[in-house]
């Protein structure tokens, strides 16, 4: 069975150069909510690589100096595809400035288009964001679902060259498990891309994680990579004890 183990984040983002899946002008999914689940080593890692005009589909753009906030500083990212970005003032520089183009959908909406882009289907029908701007631009069809008819929009769903997510354990065959809430949008980020790699905090080897654990087949996975992550908080709230 392939090993899929590398030795860095730099290796695992070589690794997906050498498959075609690290290219300018690509789409790659990148993994996580907020700060939470996010692949911090893999990020860097693509940053370094200097890969350009990159469209990004996350559910945020990190805060400034972390997560996709790196890339934006160095103006790697062309496009974002995002349902929430209000963490980031550079971003929100770059889009008020004609610098960066952004696309938003509705939470649910983007989580579906990636499941539906690993399911490989092309376009599905939502009742979200009929009659605003979200639908502009979009084919609106009556459709009669559970004994009512009523207006849907087409979206489409999202495949990309390459997806990085963040995973807790991992076998060397890259069948995953993810931890609470970090689970979000890695599951099917990994299953709609071209190329998957997984940061995880432990691997072990095959047959040690029990299969009705897996949340991830190693099927979807083509590199894994351990690393101690920092795991910031996005934003910490206290009172005085």
């Amino acid at each position: 069975m392939l090993n899929k183990v590398h030795k860095t984040a730099a290796d695992a983002i070589s690794a997906a150069k050498s498959a075609g899946s690290l290219t300018d002008g690509m789409t790659v999914h990148v993994g996580g909510f907020g700060l939470c689940g996010i692949p911090e080593q893999l990020i860097i890692a693509l940053r370094d690589s200097g890969v350009k005009d990159l469209t990004c589909v996350s559910n945020n753009a990190g805060v400034d100096d972390w997560g996709l906030g790196l890339l934006l500083q160095t103006k790697q990212i062309k496009k974002m595809v995002s349902s929430y970005v209000g963490e980031n003032d550079e971003f929100a520089r770059q889009f008020l400035e004609g610098e960066l183009e952004v696309e938003f959908n509705p939470q649910g909406t983007l989580a579906e288009r990636i499941r539906a882009g690993g399911a490989g289907i092309p376009v599905f029908y939502t009742a979200t964001g009929v009659g605003t701007q979200i639908a502009e631009g979009k084919e609106t069809r009556a459709i009669e679902f559970k004994g009512r008819t009523r207006d849907y929009i087409a979206e489409t769903g999202i495949w990309a060259s390459l997806a990085l997510v963040k995973a807790w354990k991992a076998d060397t065959a890259g069948n995953l498990i993810y931890r609470k809430t970090a689970r979000n949008f890695n599951p099917m980020m990994a299953t709609a891309a071209a190329f998957t790699i997984a940061e995880v905090e432990e691997i072990v080897e095959v047959g040690q994680i029990d299969p009705d654990e897996v949340h991830t087949p190693g099927n979807f996975v083509d590199a894994i990579v351990k690393t101690e992550s920092e795991k910031r908080i996005e934003q910490r709230t206290t009172r005085e004890g």
